[in-house]
């Protein structure tokens, strides 16, 4: 009796909206691709209950000292890689918090590496050698749902204790059957057929960006909608805070510029420090007894 064939991935078929796609004007072009990118929003959207989990998983691990780790091959490792590389400067964490893992390395960042993506033994090797723990979280990117490096990833991950999250654009994937929550925004088949870099990369940098910033906002690293905990790294970002400072205190930007100076360049110090009427160290001490939210040391009796 013959095995039947896999149906087709949603990301593999044709799409019939493009399927005469090389005879349009570049103004038709742009038209039809704007038409089908607005479809993701819509499912992302769809998958907001997983999200939630998800980062209400990472964030309590984050608590109790862990990690969030993703692992991709070629467009959805750069995109994990992409993403943990902007949380310190954007949010203040040590590097090593949040990490991008590429099948095929450093190298495969701005090249191709033939078979990288097949290697389901280096997915493995490649977390082994993070020594994982229990407390970190890993998260799986695989358009397909089936690429062999994540899910050797997975299956490593799972054996040490980790929380386990998989990103893919098919439902019914093997990635889905493994992990703890799965988020799967259904694209639908891609402008390009195949060419996953397009509608299902635009939804993995979506996902992403709600898993770190989600994560973030729970670790107390924004006060409302403003980044409180940010580094300094640029001259962009120093009159960032500055003005963050100027506007939580009221104070003119050449006072909150000598403030921030007085407290090591520390947003949610400077704050503390004005508002309460401490001193920065005493700021500081306010702040890891509220867990460093901003909020809780500002409301604190």
């Amino acid at each position: 009796m013959q095995t039947p064939l896999p149906s087709l991935a949603a990301t593999e078929a044709r799409n019939s909206a493009t399927s005469e796609i090389d005879r349009l004007s570049p103004l038709q072009i742009a038209a039809v691709m704007a038409a089908e990118d607005a479809k993701v929003a819509a499912a992302v959207a769809a998958e907001k209950m997983a999200i939630g989990r998800a980062i209400d998983g990472i964030t309590e691990r984050m608590q109790a000292g862990g990690r969030l780790i993703y692992q991709g091959a070629g467009t959805s490792g750069r995109l994990g890689v992409l993403d943990a590389s902007e949380c310190p400067p954007t949010f203040s964490v040590p590097h090593g918090l949040v990490i991008g893992v590429i099948a095929g390395g450093r190298d495969a960042l701005t090249n191709a590496i033939e078979g990288a993506e097949d290697n389901r033994a280096a997915g493995a090797q490649d977390l082994a050698a993070l020594n994982l723990t229990s407390l970190d979280t890993v998260v799986g990117i695989a358009t397909s749902g089936r690429t062999p490096y994540v899910l050797g990833g997975i299956e490593y991950a799972r054996r040490t204790g980790c929380l386990t999250i998989g990103i893919a654009c098919n439902e019914g994937s093997i990635l889905g059957q493994m992990v703890d929550i799965m988020i799967a925004p259904i694209v639908g088949p891609e402008v390009i057929t195949g060419s996953t870099r397009l509608k299902a990369g635009t939804a993995t940098k979506l996902v992403l960006n709600m898993l770190s910033t989600g994560t973030m906002i729970r670790l107390g690293k924004t006060y409302g909608n403003l980044m409180v905990d940010l580094r300094a790294s640029n001259e962009k970002l120093k009159d960032r805070s500055i003005r963050i400072v100027a506007e939580l205190t009221g104070l003119d930007k050449s006072s909150a510029s000598e403030l921030l100076g007085r407290c090591n360049s520390e947003v949610k110090t400077a704050i503390v420090t004005h508002k309460r009427s401490v001193t920065p160290d005493e700021a500081r001490s306010l702040l890891a007894a509220g867990k460093q939210q901003l909020r809780a040391a500002l409301e604190a009796t």
